[in-house]
C-alpha cells in the first residue's frame, strides 16, 4: 500500500506518544485504537460510553487516516487500527478483520452552486480535470471547479478513487484537506469548489448533489441504490487481549450500532 507523507509522520507520532505513554502504565488496562479520521468522532463518543460502565478501562483513540491504522495495528503499537476501505491492502493480511459499520460518500458543492445532480461518467471527467469549468456540464457558474479532495493515506480517498476515478487520476490541480470536517468547511467557503465527505458528517451548510438521480442517504445505500460507499473495518492481532476482545465486542452490540446509526453511519448488526 502507498503511504502518503502525512501518514508516515503521523505513524511516528503515534509510535512516540505511546511508547512514552506506556512507561510505567503497564498496570493499567487500555485500549488503544488509530486510524480512520472518517470514523474518528464516532470512536470517541463510543469509547466515552464504554468506559462510563467499564471504569477499570481506559479506551484511548487516535487519528492518523486510515494508512496510520493499518501500519500501527499491523506493528502492534495499538490494539485496533481503524480503516474505512472500500478494499484492504495485502498489508492487512496478517490481521483479524471485522466491518463494525458502513459508511457512505456524498458528494458536496457549495450551498450558492445551482448544481443537484450529476452522472458517475460526470464525476470522473470533474474530478479527474478533464472537465474544468461548471458551463462544460450545465452549471450556471463562472470560473473554474476547484476540486477539494483528502490527502493519500485516507481511507475515504482511497475508496472515493476506486469507485469513482477507477482508472483515472485525480486532476494535479486538486487541493487537499486532511479529514471530512475540513474539506466540508472549505467547500462551505468556496462557491466553486466541489468534494467529497462521509454522508454521517454532512450538515446544512452544504450541499449534497444525487449522483445518477439518486440522493446521497443512509437509506439509499442500504438499499444498494446508491453505490458511493465503503466498509469501516477494526483490524487487530489474532488473540486480543481479554480487554480488546470485550471492546470489540461492545461495539457489534445493539447498544453501539444503535449509538453509530444515530450519528449517521450505517449499522451492520440488526438493532
Amino acid at each position: 500500500m502507498k503511504f502518503g507523507k502525512t501518514a508516515s509522520i503521523f505513524f511516528i507520532f503515534i509510535t512516540l506518544v505511546y511508547f512514552l505513554t506506556g512507561i510505567g502504565a503497564k498496570s493499567q488496562k487500555i485500549v488503544r485504537l488509530a486510524g480512520s479520521t472518517a470514523f474518528l468522532p464516532f470512536a470517541e463518543k463510543l469509547a466515552e460510553h464504554y468506559m462510563k460502565t467499564n471504569k477499570d478501562i481506559t479506551v484511548d483513540v487516535q487519528g492518523g487516516g486510515s494508512a496510520v491504522g493499518i501500519m500501527v495495528a499491523t506493528e502492534g503499537i495499538v490494539d485496533i487500527g481503524m480503516a474505512d476501505m472500500l478494499s484492504l491492502p495485502k498489508e492487512t493480511d496478517s490481521l483479524e478483520k471485522v466491518v463494525v459499520a458502513r459508511d457512505g460518500i456524498a458528494i458536496i458543492v457549495n450551498l450558492g452552486n445551482p448544481l443537484t445532480n450529476l452522472t458517475l461518467n460526470d464525476l470522473t471527467q470533474v474530478f479527474s480535470g478533464k472537465v474544468k469549468e461548471w458551463k462544460e456540464i450545465g452549471v450556471n457558474l463562472s470560473g473554474q471547479i476547484r476540486v477539494i479532495s483528502r490527502e493519500e493515506g485516507s481511507g475515504t480517498r482511497k475508496s472515493f478513487d476506486q469507485l469513482i476515478l477507477k482508472s483515472a487520476r485525480l486532476t494535479t490541480d486538486a487541493m487537499f484537506q486532511d479529514s471530512n470536517g475540513t474539506i466540508r468547511e472549505a467547500v462551505k467557503s468556496d462557491p466553486n469548489s466541489i468534494g467529497y465527505i462521509s454522508i454521517g458528517f454532512l450538515d446544512s451548510t452544504v450541499k449534497a448533489i444525487s449522483v445518477n438521480g439518486i440522493v446521497a442517504s443512509n437509506e439509499n445505500v442500504i438499499l444498494d441504490t446508491y453505490k458511493i460507499s465503503r466498509p469501516v473495518y477494526f483490524l487487530f492481532k489474532q488473540n486480543p487481549t481479554p480487554e480488546t476482545k470485550n471492546f470489540i465486542q461492545f461495539i457489534l452490540g445493539k447498544e453501539a450500532q444503535k449509538i453509530i446509526a444515530a450519528d449517521g453511519l450505517i449499522p451492520v448488526v440488526k438493532i
